[in-house]
């Protein structure tokens, strides 16, 4: 099973993305700041990483340049989640690497789409998403 890891401090958002995960067949883990997010990046080994760049604790930006500095989360691909003006944060963030920037409010089903791209998709198959 894929492990998706949402980074982000809204447990609204944090818990509608869980649900909708887990029913397309994604294991979940998550965190609510930079500290929490290193940590669940080394320990859980996902396979994505979902990256609100507004978050407590040492934001996106810097939580993003620590876990592409480091070996064992370097290969793990990231998109950036952001309710900032996306233009404004882009530059800032693209040297860094992440597969994807997605604006919020997102599309649930094309964030899917993208997180299946970046991953090969959940356990279940199209049918049943």
């Amino acid at each position: 099973m894929k492990k998706i890891l949402i980074v982000d401090d809204d447990r609204d958002l944090v818990l509608a993305l869980s649900i909708r995960l887990i029913a397309s067949g994604y294991g979940v883990l998550s965190a609510s700041d930079g500290a929490g997010a290193i940590l669940a990046a080394a320990k859980g080994s996902p396979d994505l990483i979902l990256l609100d760049i507004g978050i407590p604790g040492g934001n996106g930006i810097i939580v993003l340049n620590l876990l592409k500095d480091s070996p064992e989360t370097a290969s793990i691909p990231v998109v950036v989640l952001t309710g900032r003006n996306l233009a404004k944060v882009q530059d800032q963030i693209l040297e860094l690497g992440p597969v994807a920037f997605v604006q919020k409010p997102m599309a649930t089903d094309e964030l899917l789409a993208l997180i299946q791209k970046h991953t090969g998709g959940g356990e279940q198959t199209a049918e049943a998403a």
